[in-house]
């Protein structure tokens, strides 16, 4: 089969990959219809490189079951599905302590195990689950970024009638927007210096936008809240520079979610910091989508909301293309000569 295998900074190749067997009783193996490109993706590729050489890369997808092992029942050969792509060990303190997401081994397809930028990929059966009827490939291939976002926001305390501030309108922060929708925010607002971003992000629901190049992001949204600030602000930009100013933008005893991450040391002013202490503001970090019982609430939630509508993609997906184009499209990204917002892989050409 063909698929992206990632062997070193900037060197991703499309290759002709055996296709994945069943060896166990639970395993599911998955025609991939469509794959997207997560930004820590784009930062492996271009920095730190892959967990294991020749690795198949990609975690983000959605497919058809066309194989299962003799132990699945609930999964059916020739289900719409999409997939959980985190493995957590289930026996350290936290796994066993229902916190999966603090796994001290966990991993995810693309990383130690064969992933998505494949024509097939296999997965336990416990990690997979159907798709409505109205939850198209495209769509369910944002259902694992989309599951982040909400595992940030279940960590939160965030109820209806709060305004949240999201800062970046990337993938993960237009997902930011839908929840926050979604969670009762009142009033959203969507913060980037790319005004082609801040459009999609009002399609999606933000009611006012905010373009830092303009004037700072925290004045424009303390002018907005009359002085007080947001209950939630979310980072969802994973810059080093936005990840300081975030501190500004919440009411004194706010919130601020962190989701994106800076891959670069964070340096920070001392106003920033001092928001922290003088706000009295409480600071979380969220890492990866999952929860107990496996995979977690933010999945069937994901799925759930996707099915009403109140979760879209469409407004996100730039570029659709097929897998034997996913090296230069990387190229293209790290190099920026391409301005893209959500890429997907098609990498069955049916």
């Amino acid at each position: 089969m063909k698929a992206l295998n990632l062997y070193g900074v900037k060197d991703l190749r499309c290759e002709q990959t055996p296709e994945p067997v069943v060896e166990h009783e639970n395993e599911v193996i998955i025609k991939v219809k469509a794959a997207g490109i997560c930004g820590s993706d784009i930062s492996r590729y271009q920095k730190l490189g892959p967990y294991v050489k020749g690795m198949t890369f990609g975690h983000e997808f959605s497919g058809e079951v066309v194989e299962t092992g003799k132990a699945v029942t609930e999964i059916k050969i020739g289900d719409r599905v999409a997939a959980c792509p985190a493995y957590a060990c289930g026996k350290c303190e936290n796994c066993r302590s229902g916190e999966p997401a603090r796994c001290a081994q966990l991993t995810v397809i693309g990383a130690r195990h064969p992933g998505a930028y494949a024509e097939y990929v296999k997965l336990p059966a416990g990690h997979v689950m159907q798709l409505p009827d109205n939850v198209d490939y495209d769509t369910a291939a944002l259902v694992e970024p989309a599951s982040v976002v909400a595992h940030g926001f279940y960590r939160t305390s965030v109820r209806p009638g709060a305004e949240v501030a999201v800062m970046g309108a990337g993938n993960i922060g237009l997902l930011a927007i839908q929840w926050a929708r979604i969670f009762g925010a009142k009033k959203v607002y969507a913060i980037d210096v790319d005004d082609q971003k801040l459009e999609i992000a009002k399609q999606l629901g933000a009611d006012v936008t905010v373009n830092p190049l303009e004037q700072p992001a925290d004045e424009q949204i303390m002018e907005q809240t009359g002085g007080h600030g947001v209950d939630l602000a979310v980072e969802s930009a994973g810059s080093p520079v936005t990840s300081s100013q975030v501190l500004a933008l919440p009411r004194k005893g706010g919130e601020v979610v962190f989701l994106g991450i800076p891959y670069a040391d964070v340096t920070m002013e001392r106003n920033y910091f001092e928001k922290i202490v003088r706000n009295e503001l409480r600071v979380l970090g969220s890492w990866n989508a999952v929860s107990a019982p496996f995979p977690g609430k933010e999945w069937t939630s994901t799925i759930h909301y996707m099915s009403r509508g109140e979760i879209q993609a469409e407004p996100m997906i730039s570029h659709r293309i097929q897998l034997e184009e996913g090296p230069s499209m990387f190229q293209k990204l790290v190099n920026r000569e391409e301005k893209a917002a959500k890429v997907l892989f098609y990498p069955d050409k049916e």
